[in-house]
């Protein structure tokens, strides 16, 4: 029986993949490092969140960028104290944008909350040594279009702060997000076209989201592979937006580009996002946490996925015959 388009796909990713391997098997010496989005966890306790991701040797935290007023979130001093004792790094922020703080809204009010909103998150960033904060073009949880000139205006208002992210050594990782959730960048095509209209090195990664990409791309393998160098970060969920591992999501193809790219150098992390497959996924981070329901996500999904890290290596030296560190290297925090 012939192959499906997609399977062909899947082959040309794979047969790359080996043909690097075989050719510079030095690439992969060292292994993905997972984080994990701890805003999945809603409003449990910061340290609680942090135990759990460290009984599943997760040593890395994308937090939550909640720090929507001088008053609101985490103090960084407390977050430091915790991650510290624990011994987890930060990978970066996960950006949140509402109405109230939208990059592509009509009120300039608006417009400057999210500006605010971003530098102060910046600050933070930097502070508690973590690597990017999460750009998204216009308010989750809209997908309505205000009007013809959302793109405009956001462009020329991220540009605002790109200075500041330079400055601060931080990746504005734009996030492409599926059609309904949001109404402006929903493939990389248009992320990689939004930071060209920016046009300002400050804002120049991006934020894969694999969940996303099963809505929104042709492939998901190729998708990967055409953020390139910009890719710093990549949500992980299957395509039911649970566990890996529970759904269809074909994961060794999503290893094999992420490793072709460059994802498994320091600084650029694969990161578990499993929120289920909702509209609004910000309401999971204002719910109490079922902590047991949680544990065994965590389990889960990072179980599976070093399963299949693993198997993937070692198909790649069964396929070429070159010897490699099989188990890789893992950063130490």
């Amino acid at each position: 029986m012939s192959l499906q388009n997609y399977q062909l796909k899947d082959a040309q990713i794979r047969e790359q993949f080996v043909s690097t391997w075989q050719r510079d098997p030095g690439r992969f010496a060292r292994a993905l490092d997972l984080s994990w989005s701890i805003w999945v966890f809603g409003i449990e306790p910061f340290e609680e969140s942090i135990k759990r991701l460290v009984a599943n040797d997760i040593r890395f935290v994308e937090l939550k960028g909640d720090h929507f007023t001088p008053d609101s979130g985490l103090e960084t001093a407390q977050v430091k104290d915790v991650l510290e004792r624990h011994g987890v790094g930060v990978s970066g922020a996960c950006g949140m944008y509402t109405p109230e703080n939208d990059l592509s809204s009509n009120s300039a009010y608006d417009r400057q909350r999210a500006l605010d909103y971003i530098r102060a998150e910046i600050e933070i960033v930097a502070a508690l040594g973590g690597h990017y904060l999460i750009v998204v073009p216009s308010a989750v949880g809209r997908p309505v279009p205000i009007d013809s000139a959302e793109l405009q205006r956001s462009t020329d208002t991220v540009r605002r702060c790109a200075e500041e992210f330079a400055a601060a050594g931080i990746a504005a990782a734009v996030e492409p997000i599926r059609a309904a959730e949001v109404s402006l960048v929903h493939s990389v095509d248009e992320a990689l076209r939004y930071i060209e209209r920016v046009s300002h090195p400050g804002i120049a990664h991006i934020n894969g989201d694999i969940y996303h990409m099963w809505v929104e791309e042709d492939h998901i393998g190729e998708a990967v592979l055409a953020c390139g160098d910009r890719l710093v970060n990549l949500h992980l969920a299957d395509s039911n937006r649970g566990a890996l591992g529970s759904g269809m999501m074909d994961l060794d193809t999503v290893i094999m580009a992420a490793y072709l790219v460059g994802m498994n150098q320091p600084g650029r992390f694969l990161t578990p996002e499993p929120l289920g497959a909702i509209r609004d996924p910000y309401v999971r981070g204002t719910q109490p946490c079922d902590a047991a329901e949680m544990d065994a996500l965590v389990h889960e999904t990072v179980s599976y996925f070093r399963a299949r890290e693993k198997a993937v290596r070692e198909f790649a030296f069964q396929e070429t015959g070159v010897s490699g560190p099989q188990g890789g290297e893992r950063v130490k925090t």
